[in-house]
């Protein structure tokens, strides 16, 4: 479904990915491991069309979408949940949940109605939240309305970056059932997760970025038992 090739980006002269190649098959869970600016969330800004490639291609569906712009991105698929939630503080559950259909503005009504109430069967909580604030909320109901904004799109690839990043451990492991939930729906997803043990748990395979360069990827039963990842992401000496 998604093809990055040789893919290199650069914020001005300072480069980040180095030459990234990955893939992400349909009906997978694929998570990005990598330490603090090894350069996840700039992969997923780079899929994304916010931060165009220097170099290499990005393929969705076998068609090229680097230097497409992100609304046409968002348009033929693909989704964000961004690091840190980033939803609309001062609007209201509902009124966020439709900024996430934004793309879809010619879609009959009774298209959206359906969409709100498939996401408040996901999350009960926005549903009892929905004329509420979106700043009001709760850390981890604030991480279901982004997921559920970024559902709103109809996409058929989910990006979700750092989604545990804040939370509590009983709410991280609330968010990764909530994953797991999602893609046994049928819904494609690449993770970037800074909680490796969990990710891979969850995952079908993973990659492991460090300095912009893709540096290991395997199934994700196999980079759990894998010296170098249990080392280094895993706490274990």
């Amino acid at each position: 479904m998604l093809k990055l090739s040789g893919v290199v980006t650069s914020y001005g002269s300072l480069p980040v990915l180095k030459g990234v190649s990955l893939e992400v098959k349909g009906g997978e869970i694929v998570c990005l491991l990598g330490g603090n600016a090894s350069g996840k969330s700039t992969t997923m800004k780079t899929i994304l069309g916010t931060v165009p490639p220097r170099k290499g291609t990005i393929e969705f569906d076998g068609q090229r979408i680097d230097g497409l712009p992100t609304a046409e991105i968002v348009r033929r698929g693909i989704s964000l949940v961004p690091e840190g939630r980033r939803i609309f503080a001062r609007m209201t559950v509902w009124e966020n949940l439709v900024m996430g259909a934004f793309t879809r503005r010619e879609a009959p009504a009774d298209e959206l109605t359906e969409d709100l109430e498939r996401i408040y069967g996901l999350f009960p909580r926005l549903r009892e939240r929905r004329d509420q604030l979106g700043g009001t909320l709760s850390g981890g109901e604030q991480q279901m309305l982004a997921i559920g904004r970024a559902l709103m799109s109809r996409p058929r690839l989910l990006l979700m970056d750092e989604p545990s990043m804040g939370l509590a451990p009983a709410l991280v492991d609330l968010v990764f059932d909530i994953i797991r939930e999602i893609n046994s729906r049928g819904m494609t997803i690449l993770v970037v997760e800074q909680n490796a043990s969990v990710a891979l748990s969850m995952a079908h395979r993973g990659y492991v970025l460090k300095n912009g360069r893709i540096v290991m990827h395997d199934r994700a039963s196999a980079l759990l038992e894998a010296e170098g990842v249990r080392r280094a992401y895993l706490g274990e000496a």
